[in-house]
């Protein structure tokens, strides 16, 4: 079809150069040259098309497929194998592991500090009021305290100075005798707690009746109150916003806004 196309494209031409022969032939006769230039442009134009039409096509090469290289076994490098076999611009499996490693360990979640989840468990609440028996010191009972010198709990003084750094903390507690206070001040600064922490000597309380500790939370108003009592914690659960009750029975609930702990260290998870 190719061959057919350029037959009848040649024949055109001639009939076209003949046209232009009898033409120019008639204009030099009448001596009108104007018309020559019309016909010289025309000629032009016939065989800028003729030239245009005998151009061939080139096809596209094909690029040649690139052959992988063979392993060699004169120790070459083997990062210089990975460059030969990925071209330019793309990266080797090997590059892509190592960038995701790299990406991995970047946003790998950051494990919070001790403080932070204090604040968090106690919803920022800023005053705390906590009772001594069963949750700060070994002793349960007040009769404890009259026969032995007091200890502190060595797994909730951490917890304890953090609560200390954000939240105004008071520590309460139903004594018997004068000499059962001073076992527990002791206690607490042998501590460290009135050295580390920020708890002074006069927000430790004391009273000589249950009812008394009520009393001093009700009027203190805090945010939260953690006790060992169940009967106390029944008592305030009307007025005080949150409480944490320490008890060896496992996820006992009183109320909704009363939770439960084996100990003030569980709580927090620590």
């Amino acid at each position: 079809m190719a061959d057919y196309s350029k037959e009848d494209l040649l024949q055109l031409f001639k009939r076209i150069g003949a046209y232009l022969s009898a033409k120019v032939f008639k204009i030099l006769n009448t001596q009108d040259i104007r018309p020559v230039w019309a016909i010289a442009g025309l000629a032009v134009a016939i065989i800028f098309t003729w030239r245009l039409f005998r151009t061939p096509v080139v096809p596209q090469r094909r690029q040649p497929k690139r052959q992988p290289h063979a392993p060699s076994s004169s120790g070459v490098n083997s990062s210089q194998s990975d460059s030969n076999l990925f071209p330019s611009g793309v990266t080797s499996p090997s590059e892509d592991s190592r960038a995701q490693t790299v990406i991995d360990e970047f946003f790998q979640p950051v494990k919070p500090t001790l403080g932070q989840i204090v604040r968090q468990r106690l919803s920022d609440g800023r005053k705390v009021t906590c009772r001594l028996l069963g949750v700060i010191l070994e002793e349960n009972t007040p009769e404890e305290l009259q026969k032995k010198q007091a200890t502190v709990r060595s797994s909730v003084l951490d917890v304890l100075l953090e609560i200390t750094k954000f939240c105004d903390l008071y520590l309460m507690e139903t004594v018997l005798d004068d000499e059962s206070e001073k076992n527990v001040i002791m206690a607490l600064e042998n501590a460290g707690i009135f050295t580390s922490g920020g708890l002074v000597k006069d927000k430790v309380l004391f009273c000589s009746t249950e009812i008394g500790r009520t009393s001093f939370v009700r009027q203190l108003e805090p945010d939260w109150h953690i006790d060992s009592s169940r009967e106390i914690i029944t008592q305030l659960s009307r007025f005080i916003k949150y409480q944490l009750y320490i008890s060896t029975i496992k996820n006992e609930r009183i109320t909704s806004n009363v939770f439960s702990s084996s100990s003030l260290e569980q709580f927090f998870n620590v």
